[in-house]
């Protein structure tokens, strides 16, 4: 059986400190590096940076659900909201030869995740589940 933390929060942008924190914590207890762990925690970050952002469109007080799932060989991350829906086809990453800010998320996310994707069937909103494998011993 796994071990599931939830926490809910609004999109508030120092909100995220808190998601920070769960995830550090999270990944710590699944056995990760505390670089693995800092490099899951910024893709998180930038996932509920990308809701707060694109599907609330910089609306506060909406509300983000993170739910982590440690597993024996994984840790799965889902974010739920009740944004506007994304349509994953749309979603392109820029080169990282253009040097301007943001629009590297999803490439961050794909590049530190062993599996990002987009939960279909969702009534309204979206969930994003990335997952990270546990390497055994």
């Amino acid at each position: 059986m796994p071990h599931v933390i939830k926490i809910q929060i609004t999109s508030e942008p120092e909100m995220l400190r808190i998601v920070r924190a769960m995830v550090d914590e999270v990944c710590l207890l699944a056995g990760f590096t505390s670089m693995e762990s800092s490099k899951v925690v910024l893709a998180v970050d930038e996932a509920c940076s990308n809701v707060i952002k694109h599907a609330y469109r910089g609306k506060v007080g909406q509300l983000i659900l993170i739910t982590a799932g440690i597993f024996d060989d994984r840790l799965e991350i889902e974010i739920k909201d009740h944004g506007e829906k994304v349509d994953p086809q749309k979603i392109k990453s820029r080169k990282l030869s253009e040097i301007r800010p943001g629009g590297l998320g999803v490439h961050l996310m794909k590049t530190v995740m062993d599996e990002v994707k987009f939960v279909q069937g969702m009534e309204s909103g979206n969930c994003l589940l990335m997952i990270k494998k546990i390497a055994k011993e």
